[in-house]
């Protein structure tokens, strides 16, 4: 049986993905200018941050670099539940597009860089950039996401099997 990286990505991402819209789910409309502490984000800072980091898996897999000094970034805001679940959504639906129209030659022989202008912050094989810029930066603010709900009082959904708020289930 051959490995298929691409089937492996697409099926990881997909999976995790679906998790983080349940916790999107979960964002209260009415807190979302809260912050647990003066240099944290906003909810809505974070909680669109979490829905649109997908986006960043076209950056990689289809361009050779991201430049900030290009600028041509605007944060997105939301207002209701709906609005930032079809930012999560479409920037899923486009990240696994891009997922299913690279392959293991790109994934491996090409690289990426992130700079800003004449800095550059890094350069790594494309897979690399994919696992730790697009996956697991969605991971790790998604567990921020779980801290900042919890705070609030509001039950955190299961993601790798119930959580306290889901114990009678």
């Amino acid at each position: 049986m051959e490995f298929n990286i691409i089937k492996s990505l697409t099926n990881e991402y997909t999976h995790e993905c679906a998790s983080t819209r349940k916790l999107l789910e979960r964002v209260p409309m009415d807190k979302l200018s809260w912050k647990p502490h003066e240099k944290s984000m906003t909810l809505e800072q974070l909680a669109t941050h979490v829905a649109e980091i997908p986006e960043w898996v076209p950056i990689t897999l289809e361009q050779p670099e991201l430049d900030f000094s290009k600028g041509g970034y605007k944060p997105k805001s939301v207002a209701t539940t709906e609005d930032l679940l079809k930012i999560h959504d479409d920037c899923v639906a486009a990240a696994l597009q891009s997922i299913q129209n690279t392959s293991a030659e790109i994934l491996v022989n090409e690289t990426w860089t992130m700079r800003n202008g004449e800095t550059i912050y890094f350069t790594m094989p494309k897979i690399a950039v994919l696992r730790s810029f697009t996956f697991n930066h969605i991971y790790h603010h998604r567990g921020q996401l779980t801290v900042y709900l919890r705070l609030l009082g509001v039950p955190v959904p299961g993601m790798y099997g119930p959580t306290a708020d889901e114990q009678g289930m």
